[in-house]
């Protein structure tokens, strides 16, 4: 049986069939908004921030996001265009949890090189 702190090391660590189940549930959901892939992305991050999501939603959905065409200013914009709607508190929390998933993608890469 898998313990909740081995399921969170592996989500951490980029565990591909968690993070995997977690992007086929979204794969619909994109060509049936009708929005191009960079507003979609957009519209995903800000809704993850009004709902102080959890790190691990940032890791998946910023991925996609990069892949996707949206760039870190794209994203900062997004930021500074929904914090007086969700407020200072949520946009903060958003950030830190942003800079923990670059911390961890980051980590993972120089352990991958070594």
């Amino acid at each position: 049986m898998t313990t909740p702190q081995a399921t969170l090391s592996s989500v951490a660590q980029g565990d591909a069939p968690v993070l995997e189940q977690l992007v086929e549930m979204n794969l619909d959901s994109l060509e049936s908004s009708g929005l191009d892939p960079k507003t979609y992305f957009l519209v995903r991050l800000a809704a993850l921030v009004a709902m102080d999501a959890a790190p691990a939603s940032y890791v998946i959905n910023m991925g996609m996001a990069a892949d996707a065409g949206v760039t870190l200013e794209e994203a900062q914009g997004m930021l500074v265009a929904i914090s007086p709607v969700v407020g200072s508190a949520r946009v903060a929390s958003a950030a830190g949890k942003v800079l923990r998933c670059f911390g961890v993608a980051v980590a993972s890469e120089m352990a991958s090189e070594q």
